[in-house]
């Protein structure tokens, strides 16, 4: 890498969505059968949020007093105010906001609309590359 590149050219494309009034045992399913850990949250076409697991496992606590699990509706557990970036934005820039505000994922869009995801996963992904680019493999006949 010998430029930071835009959140685009990292992230994962073409992310599993999930419409605002689907029920959470519909979510939590789709959450395991394709092993992510966010889900952009559209009202038909229109994105409004993310749904993580954190926020499943919150209210599927008992001690919450929500509506039992049959009852709940990804629209009463979502994050409205998710953060939404261009897909041109400079990766620095994302990462540090991630950082600086505690966020675990970025939704990417290209003219308002949802083209992407970024994660602390990609996040991880794309240092563990880099690392291995400037430090190759060793041996292993070197002794610790």
């Amino acid at each position: 890498m010998d430029h930071i590149p835009a959140i685009g050219s990292v992230m994962t494309p073409f992310p599993y969505v999930v419409q605002v009034d689907e029920s959470v045992r519909t979510a939590r399913a789709l959450m395991v059968e394709h092993e992510v850990r966010h889900l952009p949250v559209k009202d038909g076409s229109r994105l409004v949020g993310v749904l993580t697991d954190r926020d499943l496992k919150r209210a599927l606590d008992p001690s919450l007093g929500l509506p039992p699990k049959e009852q709940l509706f990804v629209r009463d557990v979502f994050v409205p105010d998710a953060f939404i970036v261009d897909v041109g934005e400079p990766l620095d820039c994302v990462l540090d906001h991630m950082a600086m505000q505690h966020i675990g994922s970025a939704l990417v869009t290209k003219h308002g609309r949802l083209v992407g995801i970024f994660t602390l996963t990609d996040a991880a992904r794309l240092l563990c590359r880099h690392l291995r680019s400037l430090f190759p493999t060793r041996s292993g006949d070197e002794v610790a």
